[in-house]
């Protein structure tokens, strides 16, 4: 069972409907017994880090996540602002991420690097050029591209970069720690690409 957790943030209804087409088992969790119940966890997000880092702590799932992800090993996907959270930290606030990346950070766009405008936030479809193969991209194709809505973006160890996005500069658009996946772009917003990542998210044993 995919459990999508439920701590007042993120676009889970729009992920849920995903997989019920899919004819995949999920459900959605805002308890610590069902997050250990789950076989697998999608951690959603969106708005500001530290509102999410808070939100997270006050629904009291926090460290029942770190035990089924760190010590459990269960394999969980963080979406957009999910994502960030499993950072160290970041520029957009003074809250603790959850860590799950060692010597990771996340940052602002440097607005004098973009020659669009607006120049943020990052909005709109743009390619995912991944740098690791892996299942998780299975099918996918990368001259369609995902949806982005965002202006801070992941900084992370290369070992642990997974896909590079162009926005005035490269940036880390998806991340992997063994069996901890992080996707900046809104997968449940990208069509059929977003729909083959869930897809194969499911499907990794």
């Amino acid at each position: 069972m995919i459990a999508i957790v439920d701590y007042g943030s993120g676009n889970i209804k729009a992920i849920a409907n995903i997989y019920q087409r899919l004819s995949v088992p999920v459900c959605v969790v805002d308890t610590p017994e069902g997050v250990c119940k789950a076989d697998k966890l999608i951690l959603p997000g969106v708005g500001a880090f530290d509102d999410s880092i808070v939100r997270l702590n006050e629904s009291g799932l926090r460290q029942v996540l770190d035990r089924q992800v760190l010590e459990n090993s269960v394999p969980v996907l963080g979406v957009c602002v999910g994502m960030q959270m499993m950072a160290c930290n970041s520029e957009e606030g003074g809250e603790t991420g959850l860590g799950w990346f060692a010597n990771s950070r996340v940052v602002r766009f440097d607005e004098n690097t973009i020659s669009l405008k607006p120049k943020l936030p990052h909005m709109g479809w743009n390619n995912a050029r991944s740098r690791q193969q892996h299942p998780i991209f299975d099918g996918v194709d990368e001259e369609k591209g995902f949806y982005f809505l965002h202006s801070f973006h992941f900084i992370c160890e290369s070992k642990h970069q997974l896909a590079l996005t162009h926005y005035g500069v490269d940036f880390v658009s998806a991340v992997r720690n063994n069996h901890i996946f992080g996707f900046q772009f809104h997968p449940e917003k990208s069509h059929a690409n977003g729909v083959k990542i869930f897809k194969n998210f499911a499907k990794l044993s």
